[in-house]
C-alpha cells in the first residue's frame, strides 16, 4: 500500500508555518497513514484542529511528537511572557568604529541596533562600511551561541584569491591581447555557466543529501561551478609588489605578474541566506529596524542546519576560485609561486580574550588574527593590498574587505558616463572587459584612506596593481 505524502504547501494552509514543524508532520503522516480515498482531507482537517488547540489532542498517540513540541513551545512562550516576540536590550553595547567620519549614518545606525540584540557580546565597524540588510556591510559582530544568517550576508563565503607567478611585469605589457583572450576563454560571470562535465569533491558533499532544502540547489551549483558573480566580482591580471620583511611568504621581494579574483557562493549561497533568514524571522519576531537580524540558537535544529549549509557554501566558493585559478594557470603554462586567499562574508567559532566562546560574524570584513595573511582589494583602477593581521581585539581581529561604496549602484549609473569611466581607466593604464558605470572607480572610497584607518589592524605585505580587469557585462 502506498503511504500518504503531504506537501509543505498543503500543511501551510492548515496554519503551520515553521519549517521544522512542517517536516515533522510530513514524517508522522508518511509513517502512519495510507494514501486512500478521503485520507488526505481527513488528515488536513485534523491538522487544522491541532493547530487551533493542541491541548485537546494530548492523548493522540499518532501525533504525540507534534503535540509535545507544540505544547512545549506554548509553555516556553508563556514563561517568557513575550509570545515569540524578541525585544532589544535598549542598551547599546560599546563598540569601536574605524573611520567614523567616512561612514554613512545609516550604517552606524544599523550597527547600533545590532549591538542591542540579547545575544550580542561585542562588535566593531570597519572603515569601508555602508548600509546593508540586517548587519551593515563592514560590520563585525560576536554573538553568544547564536548564528544570524543576515549577519553573514547573501553571498556566503564571498572570497578573495591571489595567485602570484614567477613572471616579470613586462610579461603583461608584451602579451595584453593574449591575456585578454585567456580571461575571456576561462572565466564566466553572472548567469553564464560552463558547459561540459565537471568534477570536484564539493559536489559530493553529504550536506546535499542530508539537508532537504539543499536538494534543489545542487543542479544549479553544478552549472555555476568555476564561475563568478555579478556586481563588484572580478578576475584581474596585474602586477604585485612584494616588499622586504615578510619571509613567511617564502617569496623574494620584487615585482611579479599575478591574478586576483573576487567572488562567492553564487546562486546557492543567496538561496541559503534567503531561506534561513525567512525561517529565523518566523521563529523570532524582532522590532522594526531589527527584523533582518533574526538568529538561530546553535542548539536548535535550524541553527545546526544553517551552520552546515553556510560551511558548504563557503567551501563551494573556495572551489570556484580553485577552478578559476587552475584554468588560468594552465592557460599560462605556469604554476603559482604564492597563493593567498580568505573569506569576508562568513561566521567563525572563536574565543574572546577572556576565553568566552562566541560566533564572530564578519559581513564584509577580512579576518586579521595575528600573523594571518589576506587580501583587501581597491576599485578597478586602485591597488589592492596583501595584508598580515596584527591581532587587534578592538576590531575583533578583523579589517575592511575593500574600499567600500560611497553611493548606490543606481546613483553611480546616473552620475558617471561610459566616456568618463573609459577616461579614468585609460589614465590608470587599465583595460576593462565587461563592467558597467555602476562599478565606476568614482563610486568607491579612497582605498589609501581606508588603509590608513586600519594601521593598527594590519601590516601591508604587498600591493597589487590591476592591469586587465574582467567583470560581468553591464
Amino acid at each position: 500500500m502506498r503511504k500518504l505524502k503531504l506537501k509543505a504547501r498543503e500543511i501551510e494552509k492548515t496554519g503551520f508555518r515553521d519549517d521544522d514543524i512542517i517536516t515533522l508532520i510530513i514524517h508522522i503522516v508518511h509513517r502512519n497513514y495510507i494514501n486512500s480515498k478521503g485520507s488526505r482531507s481527513e488528515v488536513l482537517q485534523k491538522l487544522k484542529a491541532i493547530h487551533a488547540n493542541p491541548h485537546e489532542f494530548a492523548n493522540d498517540q499518532v501525533f504525540k511528537p507534534l503535540i509535545e513540541k507544540l505544547v512545549g513551545r506554548v509553555r516556553k512562550k508563556e514563561a517568557a511572557g513575550d509570545h515569540g516576540e524578541v525585544k532589544l536590550t535598549g542598551e547599546k553595547k560599546d563598540y569601536v568604529i574605524f573611520g567614523s567620519s567616512i561612514i554613512e549614518q545609516e550604517a552606524i545606525a544599523q550597527m547600533d541596533t545590532a549591538m542591542q540584540l540579547p545575544v550580542t557580546v561585542a562588535g566593531a565597524l570597519m572603515a569601508d562600511a555602508h548600509s546593508g540588510y540586517g548587519l551593515p556591510i563592514g560590520g563585525v559582530l560576536a554573538a553568544r551561541h547564536a548564528i544570524i544568517p543576515f549577519g553573514v550576508g547573501m553571498d556566503i563565503g564571498c572570497r578573495m584569491c591571489l595567485s602570484v607567478f614567477d613572471l616579470p611585469p613586462v610579461f603583461i605589457e608584451n602579451n595584453r591581447n593574449k591575456l585578454k583572450q585567456i580571461l575571456m576563454d576561462n572565466t564566466r560571470f553572472g548567469h553564464a555557466e560552463f558547459t561540459g562535465k565537471k568534477e570536484h569533491p564539493v559536489l559530493e558533499r553529504k550536506e546535499f543529501a542530508e539537508i532537504e532544502f539543499l536538494h534543489g540547489l545542487k543542479d544549479k551549483a553544478y552549472g555555476q561551478l568555476g564561475t563568478s558573480g555579478h556586481g563588484n566580482h572580478f578576475v584581474d591580471i596585474g602586477i604585485v609588489n612584494i616588499p622586504e620583511g615578510y619571509p613567511e611568504l617564502k617569496i623574494d621581494p620584487g615585482e611579479y605578474a599575478a591574478i586576483l579574483s573576487h567572488s562567492g557562493s553564487r546562486n546557492m549561497g543567496a538561496n541559503i541566506a534567503q531561506h534561513y533568514t525567512a525561517v529565523a524571522k518566523r521563529k523570532r519576531k524582532l522590532p522594526k529596524g531589527a527584523i533582518n537580524l533574526a538568529w538561530f540558537d546553535m542548539d536548535e535544529e535550524e541553527g545546526q542546519e544553517y551552520w552546515q549549509a553556510m560551511n558548504l557554501a563557503g567551501d563551494y566558493s573556495a572551489a570556484n576560485h580553485q577552478i578559476i585559478h587552475g584554468k588560468l594557470a594552465m592557460a599560462l603554462a605556469e604554476q603559482p609561486i604564492l597563493r593567498i586567499e580568505n573569506h569576508h562574508n562568513f561566521a567563525w567559532k572563536e574565543k574572546l580574550d577572556d576565553d568566552t566562546e562566541v560566533i564572530i560574524h564578519r559581513k564584509g570584513a577580512t579576518p586579521a588574527r595575528y600573523g594571518i595573511f589576506g587580501v583587501i582589494p581597491g576599485s578597478m583602477t586602485s591597488p589592492g593590498f596583501i595584508i598580515r593581521g596584527k591581532g587587534n581585539p578592538a576590531s575583533l581581529w578583523s579589517a575592511s574587505h575593500g574600499a567600500g561604496r560611497t553611493m548606490s549602484r543606481a546613483e553611480a549609473k546616473s552620475r558617471f558616463t561610459v566616456k568618463q569611466m573609459k577616461g579614468i581607466l585609460t589614465n590608470a593604464g587599465v583595460e576593462l572587459i565587461g563592467g558597467g558605470t555602476d562599478e565606476s572607480p568614482g563610486a568607491y572610497k579612497d582605498i589609501h584612506r581606508i588603509m590608513n584607518y586600519q594601521k593598527d589592524l594590519v601590516d601591508v605585505a604587498g600591493v597589487f596593481y590591476p592591469r586587465i580587469v574582467r567583470m560581468s557585462d553591464d
